[in-house]
C-alpha cells in the first residue's frame, strides 16, 4: 500500500498516507549528537557480534530500572533492529514441524519467519470484543504436544491493545503446565502505551527463563532509519542468537550503537512527549472514526494504530465495482479517498483495515474526512 500511494503521489495526487508504522518525529539531537561523536572518534570498525559491552550493559540497566527485570549484559544480544532480534530467536528455537502460537491479529513478520524456520503457525484469533486480547482458555485450547513457542506483542501491532498484569497472569497459570513452551514478548511499543505503567510478561519468575523480550530503539525514540533491536533472554538463548547472527550479519552499525546508548542514558523526556502527541492524535482520531456510520472501532491503549471492523461495507458497490473484502476496501479508499491505508488479512483479520496515526493532526483529521466520505459512496 506504501508503494501504491507512493506510485499516486508521484502523479501528483495528494495522498495521505496512514500505512506506515513509523514516527513521523525526528530523532532527539542528543542522540543525533552521540553519533557524530562515534564517527569523530573513529567507531567504525566491527562491533562484537552481540553489540558493544556498554550498550548491552546500558541494556541490562534499562530493564532493571524500567522494568525491575534482571538480565545480565551476557544476556542480551543487539540486532538489525527488532525484526532480525525475532529472527534470530525463532531460528534458534523452532525446528522443523513445530508448532508456533500466536494471536491474532498479530504483526506480519511472525508467521513468515516460522515458516522459514519450517515451523507450523497456529492462530488464536482475539476479536475487537475482548479487544484483540486472547484469553488463556483459548490459549490451552491451542496447545499440544508439538507446541515450542507462543509470540505475541503488547502494545499490540496492528490493533494498539495492551495486556495487562492480571490478564498476563491468566496466561502465565497456562504456561506454567507446559514448561516445553517458550513465549517470545515483543515489546517495542513499550513507551508508546497509555496504561499507568508497562508490563512485561518477563517479571513471573515461574516463566522467566523461557521468555525472550523483544525491543529495540525504533519506536519510543524515532529511530527507524538506525535499524537497532535486541533480544533478553537465558544465557543458553542468548548465545544461539549469537551464533546464528554471527553467520549471517554479524554486529549491527557501530554508530547505531553508540547512538544507542545515548538514548537509554538521556532519559526518557523526549520519548514523554512523543508519548503525550500521540495519545492526543489518538484522541482526535477515535472521536473522528466514530461518527463514520457502520464502522467497529475499540480505543487502542498504546501503539499508533486503529484497527477498525469494515465489514459492514464489504459487497457494497461503487461505480459498478463491487468491494468484497478489506483488500479491496484499502484499494479502493487509496483510489476514491486517496488515503493510504492497510487491509487486516496482512494481520490475520480480514475484516479489519489498519490506520496509524502516526502523522500530523491536520493530515489525520483530512484523511478521516476523506474516508468517511468515500465510505458514503458505496451503496
Amino acid at each position: 500500500m506504501a508503494k501504491l500511494g507512493r506510485e499516486l503521489a508521484a502523479k501528483g495526487v495528494d495522498v495521505i498516507s496512514l500505512s506506515f508504522g513509523e514516527p513521523d518525529f525526528h530523532t532527539p539531537e542528543h542522540i543525533k549528537a552521540a553519533a557524530k561523536e562515534a564517527m569523530d572518534k573513529n567507531f567504525t570498525y566491527y562491533t562484537p557480534v552481540a553489540g558493544y559491552p556498554d550498550l548491552r550493559k546500558a541494556i541490562s540497566n534499562k530493564l532493571k530500572t524500567e522494568n525491575n527485570l534482571d538480565y545480565d549484559p551476557s544476556e542480551i544480544v543487539v540486532s538489525t533492529g527488532a525484526k532480525q532480534a525475532i529472527a534470530n530467536a525463532v531460528l534458534c528455537l523452532v525446528n522443523p514441524g513445530d508448532e508456533v502460537i500466536i494471536p491474532t491479529p498479530y504483526w506480519v513478520s511472525y508467521s513468515e519467519v516460522v515458516k522459514l524456520a519450517e515451523g507450523e503457525p497456529v492462530f488464536v484469533n482475539a476479536t475487537a470484543e475482548q479487544d484483540f486480547k486472547i484469553t488463556p482458555e483459548q490459549l490451552e485450547t491451542a496447545i499440544t504436544p508439538k507446541s515450542k513457542l507462543f509470540m505475541f506483542s503488547s502494545p499490540c501491532n496492528p490493533t494498539g491493545s495492551v495486556y495487562s498484569k492480571e490478564e498476563l497472569a491468566g496466561l502465565v497459570k497456562v504456561f506454567e503446565k507446559y514448561p516445553q513452551i517458550y513465549i517470545m514478548s515483543d515489546e517495542i511499543y513499550e513507551h508508546i502505551s497509555y496504561l499507568p505503567k508497562h508490563e512485561s510478561i518477563a517479571q513471573f519468575e515461574s516463566v522467566k527463563d523461557r521468555v525472550i523480550i523483544i525491543n529495540g530503539f525504533s519506536k519510543a525514540y524515532a529511530m527507524t532509519g538506525w535499524r537497532i533491536g535486541y533480544t533478553a533472554s537465558n544465557k543458553e538463548i542468548a548465545t544461539a542468537c549469537d551464533k546464528l547472527q554471527g553467520q549471517i550479519t554479524s554486529g549491527t552499525c557501530s554508530i547505531t550503537q553508540k547512538a544507542g546508548v545515548a538514548a537509554l542514558e538521556g532519559g526518557l523526556e523526549s520519548v514523554e512527549k512523543m508519548r503525550v502527541e500521540f495519545k492526543k492524535r489518538r484522541d482526535i482520531v477515535y472521536d473522528l472514526l466514530k461518527e463514520i456510520p457502520n464502522l467497529k472501532v475499540n480505543l487502542p491503549d498504546g501503539a499508533f494504530y486503529f484497527f477498525p471492523d469494515v465489514s459492514a461495507y464489504f459487497g457494497k458497490q461503487y461505480n459498478g465495482k463491487i468491494y468484497a473484502d478489506a483488500a479491496e476496501l484499502s484499494i479502493y479508499l487509496l483510489e476514491e479517498a486517496h488515503v493510504a491505508v492497510v487491509g487486516g488479512d496482512s494481520f490475520g483479520d480480514d475484516n479489519c483495515i489498519r490506520l496509524s496515526y502516526a502523522a500530523a493532526e491536520d493530515k489525520l483529521r483530512e484523511a478521516v474526512k476523506r474516508i468517511k466520505e468515500a465510505l458514503g459512496k458505496l451503496i
